[in-house]
């Protein structure tokens, strides 16, 4: 640990976060080194670093790196304590290379850029609806996955099995596959390779049944949380479940935090970049962001420019313009994110209102 004396009250703190344990570091008001110090990733560990950033002075503000991953139980526990945090990028490669890695080097940095206004992102809250969204996302991605992955073995067992259960069951449906598969019952001895397949062919379909049913029971839930959530948001064309919950997860359960409605387009990926020089005058297509919200916008484009009129009607014209038809896409996009991101917004103001309303009542 460093540490330096210093009369200055205003402190700027940043964290490193790790799985363990999380770095800190301070900062005056002039950008110099106060001190730092590493702590326990325990409730704990987020008083002691918190009541030791405020032993330099006044805390004004501190960046963590990782607010939505390792240091979410710290960015919770700064919020309510009152402090204002603000999201850190990990230092470039190029720095890296220049100055070297080190836990106390990336807190320092993280700070420095917390006071320079380098770091600006307002953390997700993760404390409301919104989040269990994410988390029941997770679950049904996941099973997902393995329902696939159940299918595509057991449909491989296939190629290789004995020639009458292989012409029993290859001209079947998915379904019915499954189904069939599901009901075999196998006798004999478990070394004998046509009993041994039989029964490979029942594990698989029957975790392929559970897993629907999972994935069934998780999209009833989503379905009532992201209604309630945003009804307005789940109402617009081309807007389902799978869409407007990962929309939701992006913006998170404090979407006042979004600046503007350019900020939420870039946050999607769907503001273009300049990429002009001398007298060249162009943009490029934005390749970061969120990609899952940027294909749940390209899903909703889709669906428009198969069933809506308007957007049919706008593709055509801009066709006759000389766009092509990736061109027109991200046009839409980008028009999709701002009749959003309106949404998002008249839903923060109606999440503001009603508590004020509840704190006034309970005054």
């Amino acid at each position: 640990m460093t540490s330096m004396t210093t009369n200055s009250t205003v402190v700027i703190g940043g964290v490193d976060t790790h799985g363990q344990t999380h770095h800190g570091a301070a900062l005056d008001s002039l950008g110099r080194q106060l001190g730092d110090r590493e702590f326990p990733t325990t409730p704990a560990g987020y008083r002691a670093l918190l009541s030791w950033l405020q032993t330099y002075g006044h805390l004004e503000r501190v960046g963590v790196e990782g607010t939505g991953t390792y240091g979410a139980g710290l960015t919770r526990q700064l919020r309510a304590a009152g402090v204002t945090v603000v999201e850190v990028d990990r230092p470039d490669r190029k720095a890296r290379r220049a100055q070297g890695k080190s836990d106390p080097l990336d807190a320092y940095s993280a700070a420095r850029a917390a006071l320079a206004g380098k770091a600006t992102g307002v953390p997700k809250t993760q404390d409301g609806r919104v989040e269990a969204i994410r988390l029941l996302r997770v679950a049904r991605s996941s099973a997902v996955k393995a329902r696939s992955q159940a299918t595509n073995q057991l449909k491989a067992l296939l190629v290789t099995a004995p020639a009458e259960l292989r012409e029993q069951l290859r001209t079947l449906s998915n379904t019915k596959l499954i189904a069939t598969c599901a009901r075999l019952r196998p006798t004999g001895d478990i070394a004998d390779p046509e009993h041994a397949t039989k029964t490979a062919l029942r594990r698989l379909a029957r975790r392929h049944q559970y897993l629907s049913e999972e994935i069934s029971a998780a999209d009833t839930e989503l379905r009532t949380l992201v209604t309630a959530a945003a009804p307005r948001l789940i109402a617009l064309p081309g807007v389902g479940t799978e869409v407007a919950g990962q929309i939701l997860i992006t913006a998170g359960d404090n979407p006042d935090r979004l600046r503007s409605e350019a900020a939420f387009a870039h946050l999607c990926g769907v503001a273009p970049i300049p990429a002009s020089s001398g007298r060249t005058h162009r943009h490029r297509l934005n390749r970061g962001g969120d990609r899952g919200a940027n294909n749940a916008l390209y899903i909703v484009v889709l669906g428009r420019l198969r069933y809506d009129s308007r957007t049919r009607a706008y593709a055509a014209r801009r066709t006759t313009e000389g766009l092509s038809k990736p061109e027109i896409i991200r046009c839409l996009k980008r028009y999709v994110a701002r009749e959003i991101f309106t949404i998002l917004t008249a839903r923060a103001a109606g999440d503001q209102s009603r508590q004020a309303h509840a704190m006034s009542t309970a005054a």
